[in-house]
């Protein structure tokens, strides 16, 4: 029998036991021995529920219990599930995970703590939600060099732009409906601010790469800027406006950053819509491939925890996890990264604005009183300097074709 215990009874801790149980003889049997849910670490009581006879209120029960192999971290934050998660691991259980803030943070001092302890530290679910993404990029590709990597992984983002864009909504209503329907934390900073898959490109390119990479290195831009008629203006060009992490390789190092994007219809990413995650990447053998899915919720993210789970049971005592090193990976600074840029202009600064955009492509005004070009490749501190030149009234980056 393997023994798991579950650390936070929030949404996807709760989707963990959900699946657990209710698909005990398949996970069970994937994992080559019964599976067996022994505790459900929370500071409330669940009367009534499921977890109800396992619930324990004192991480000292788990960690102490030599029964116990594998534990679950679904608590969030980089406190007590750091604390919690480093202590089991030095004691040989195998953690599983789905906390990307814990994983940037201290993904490399853990990975280490489990090949110290003969244990393991799993986390599938932390960058794309139900999305399989960590395990391929671990196993399936490893005969690759990868080129790219580039996906839409924040749900909540991704559900504001495409109600913007389907519906005609400003920003602010966008958001409001993502809170009303539950895709939306009350203090939605980490995802419209565009923190959220900072940390996941940030994991990932660690992952690809082999090189530790710190998210606060990391040129971050959220959505809040983006207006109605932002989008209309997309919607003229037959595009759409992404949140895009990237990650790429360059002749000069990775350019690695979070952003708003107009992509075309020729982008695998162009049609991901709602709450829903993709990853593209690219790699030098592979070329093109793209992971698609649930980027959230409980049960989608669930099923990617209890996947680990599974992993964990079919390993227990021999480590088998990927570490990358502790050398950072060499980034392009964010001045010297290379994009082509959208801008929208008053018509009285068109022609500084033909002339400062040299070579720009003037695309159709859909606002009275407006002009719009979309430049060429240039750098961003020479996108920069040229903004200082003319009153630019938004500007968008661009991978239309």
């Amino acid at each position: 029998m393997v023994n798991v215990a579950v650390m936070g009874y929030g949404t996807v801790g709760s989707g963990v036991v959900k699946v657990i149980l209710d698909n005990n003889d398949i996970v069970s049997k994937n994992a080559g021995d019964k599976v067996n849910l022994k505790y459900v670490l929370d500071i409330r009581d669940f009367p009534g529920d499921p977890a109800e006879k396992v619930i324990t209120h004192d991480f000292n029960d788990i960690l102490n219990d030599p029964e116990v192999d594998i534990v679950v971290e679904t608590m969030g934050g980089t406190g007590a599930a750091y604390k919690f998660t480093k202590a089991a691991l030095e004691a040989g259980k195998s953690v599983c995970t789905s906390n990307k803030e814990l994983v940037a943070a201290y993904g490399l001092e853990l990975l280490q703590t489990a090949k110290e302890h003969n244990a393991n530290y799993l986390f599938e679910a932390s960058c794309g939600g139900g999305i399989p993404i960590i395990r391929p990029l671990m196993t399936s590709i490893t005969g690759d060099e990868i080129l790219e990597i580039t996906g839409i992984v924040n749900g909540t983002t991704n559900y504001i732009l495409t109600q913007m864009g389907e519906c005609g909504m400003d920003f602010d209503e966008a958001l409001k409906g993502a809170q009303a329907n539950g895709f939306a934390e009350l203090h939605p900073e980490a995802d419209i601010e565009g923190y959220d898959p900072c940390r996941k490109i940030a994991i990932l390119s660690e992952i690809a790469y082999g090189k530790a990479v710190d998210y606060n290195d990391i040129y971050t831009e959220g959505i809040t800027k983006i207006t109605a008629d932002d989008i209309k203006y997309a919607k003229s060009l037959g595009a759409a406006i992404k949140l895009l992490a990237s990650s790429v390789k360059t002749d000069k190092g990775y350019e690695i950053m979070v952003a708003p994007y107009l992509v075309g219809p020729e982008s695998p990413l162009y049609s991901v819509n709602g709450v829903f995650n993709a990853v593209f990447v690219k790699g030098d053998m592979l070329g093109d491939s793209m992971f698609y899915g649930s980027g959230a919720g409980s049960l989608p993210t669930a099923s990617a925890v209890v996947g680990d789970v599974v992993d964990l049971a079919k390993h227990l005592g021999t480590n088998i996890m990927k570490i990358w090193d502790e050398e950072k990976l060499p980034l392009v600074p964010h001045d010297e990264a290379v994009n082509c840029f959208f801008i929208r202009v008053n018509e009285a600064d068109k022609e500084k604005a033909a002339a400062a955009f040299a070579g720009a492509k003037e695309v159709k005004a859909v606002v009275d009183g407006e002009a719009a070009f979309i430049t060429g490749p240039m750098k961003e501190c020479e996108f920069a300097a040229k903004v200082n030149e003319v009153p630019v009234i938004s500007c968008i980056r661009s991978r239309l074709a």
